[in-house]
């Protein structure tokens, strides 16, 4: 069944700031629309967004590299300088000043997998650089999320979040999930927009989809440019001439223009001019 997530359900319809899924579900049931459940990521506590300050590799006696990590997570001491975290991280897709997510300790993950710091491979790891399935983003995942490199931070640093922010808000892991149950009669349900439509119907809010087309006064129209009169064209409109039908019997007016025609003056009646509709007489037409 679908899952309507509030932020994209704020995209076609207006929704109260203090809007829950337990409330959205109730105003959808009064168009029909049932809960099936409501979901959330498994991801709680302190997530952040962080800044690879320092990244050692270490090898060990098993034949794995470790990374022995320092990481700039928001935290500043009195004098306003970095405090640094040491962490320790078994992936290799990050370089120094790449911006990544880091849980830190108190942070549960999906499975109930707590955060804690640990003395792990000589270390005490205060901390973890997160992957996409660690957080239960993906599947399966190969190496940690990069928000981005230390060059794309150099070359659009107003893009990127500063270390210490909310990942959890950033990678939409504190939004909740509305599952609902549509009848087969109401596939358009199937769409964030078609719920949008039905959550308008039950509460009043303005529909605002952005797929609607725009205002017929916010466009004005273009008109095109009427061609000049040519100079060897008169623009002189032309006289009508109309003829009126004839009136009375039409019988009696088709009877008038095909009656026989006068004489003309002079004429015989061995007159063998075509005007005069006399056929020839015996005596001037030709045998055969």
């Amino acid at each position: 069944m679908p899952n309507v997530v509030l932020p994209w359900l704020a995209e076609h319809v207006e929704l109260p700031a203090d809007l829950t899924a337990a409330q959205l579900a109730e105003d959808l049931v009064r168009v029909g629309l049932e809960e099936e459940a409501i979901h959330t990521s498994g991801v709680t506590g302190p997530v952040v967004v962080g800044r690879v300050l320092a990244k050692n590799p270490e090898p060990q006696k098993n034949g794995k590299v470790i990374n022995w990590c320092q990481v700039d997570t928001g935290e500043r001491d009195e004098a306003g300088e970095v405090v640094e975290r040491g962490v320790i991280c078994g992936a290799h897709n990050f370089e120094v000043g790449d911006t990544v997510v880091v849980s830190l300790p108190g942070a549960v993950l999906p499975g109930d997998f707590v955060i804690a710091a640990r003395k792990t491979y000589g270390h005490v790891s205060n901390g973890m650089i997160c992957a996409a399935d660690e957080l239960g983003l993906e599947k399966s995942g190969e190496g940690i999320i990069v928000l981005a490199t230390a060059a794309q931070r150099e070359a659009t640093p107003e893009s990127v979040p500063a270390p210490g922010t909310d990942a959890l808000a950033l990678l939409g892991l504190a939004d909740e999930v509305l599952e609902i149950n549509v009848t087969p009669d109401r596939g358009y349900c199937f769409s964030v927009r078609g719920v949008a439509r039905e959550y308008a119907h039950s509460t009043g809010a303005a529909f605002t989809d952005p797929g609607l087309p725009a205002p017929r006064g916010a466009r004005r129209r273009s008109r095109r440019p009427r061609p000049a009169a040519s100079p060897s064209r008169s623009t002189t409109p032309r006289p009508f001439a109309a003829r009126s039908a004839p009136t009375g019997s039409s019988r009696a007016w088709f009877a008038g223009s095909t009656r026989a025609r006068p004489r003309p003056s002079g004429c015989s009646d061995a007159c063998a001019r075509p005007a005069c509709g006399r056929s020839r007489s015996p005596s001037t037409s030709r045998t055969t």
